[in-house]
């Protein structure tokens, strides 16, 4: 068992997801989580791999721009809406009402995370975020950063992120993130230039 003042001096390195979920997670019996330095070429005999960065954010330099002819909305009760918003901005996956509201019952949710763009004539939503805040430990966790493919390009995803970090600059003591390191959007680049850092490589291998 990993204690808490061992995640809090490194929290991407120490472990593949927040703190809360460590506490409580049980891993399946045909899944094993490993960190880079404890990878090797032997595993993949038997496991198939999927790579996770996790990167760190110290709330610090925050840099936020004005976003023209945009409404922010903000609230946990919008599920629908965050649920057409996900599965429109992916092709390999897709989201249930039931596993977004799934959110809304856990320890470390806060509505005023969840926060939904519109354009303010058409009110259509094209981008959101969700993020938790781990009350305990002072962690700001985000979970879902999404722009509808149209959209992209545009800043957007850097507006929301730096949102988040914004909101919780004055609370939290700090933010992590993590991704799958394969996704062709690259949101890794996205964190970076938001001001996340860090060089953390989880495997999650599933037996093959």
């Amino acid at each position: 068992m990993i204690s808490l003042q061992s995640y809090l001096i490194d929290p991407c390195g120490t472990t593949s997801i927040p703190y809360w979920k460590y506490k409580s997670i049980t891993m399946p019996p045909n899944t094993k989580i490993v960190h880079q330095r404890e990878m090797s070429d032997n595993l993949l005999l038997d496991y198939n791999d999927e790579p996770y960065f996790r990167l760190y954010h110290n709330l610090k330099n925050i840099r936020q721009r004005t976003v023209q002819e945009v409404e922010i909305v903000s609230g946990g009760a919008l599920v629908s809406e965050f649920v057409q918003l996900i599965n429109g901005s992916y092709t390999d996956l897709s989201v249930t009402a039931e596993q977004i509201e799934s959110y809304r019952h856990t320890p470390v949710y806060c509505p005023d995370l969840w926060i939904l763009l519109k354009e303010k004539g058409t009110q259509a939503v094209f981008a959101g975020g969700i993020a938790d805040y781990d009350q305990e430990i002072g962690e700001l966790i985000l979970e879902w950063i999404q722009v509808l493919p149209s959209y992209r390009g545009c800043g957007y995803g850097q507006f929301i992120v730096n949102t988040l970090l914004s909101k919780m600059r004055n609370t939290a003591k700090f933010a992590t993130v993590s991704g799958k390191m394969n996704n062709p959007t690259n949101p890794e680049r996205l964190y970076r230039k938001c001001g996340f850092v860090g060089t953390d490589i989880w495997h999650v291998l599933t037996k093959k």
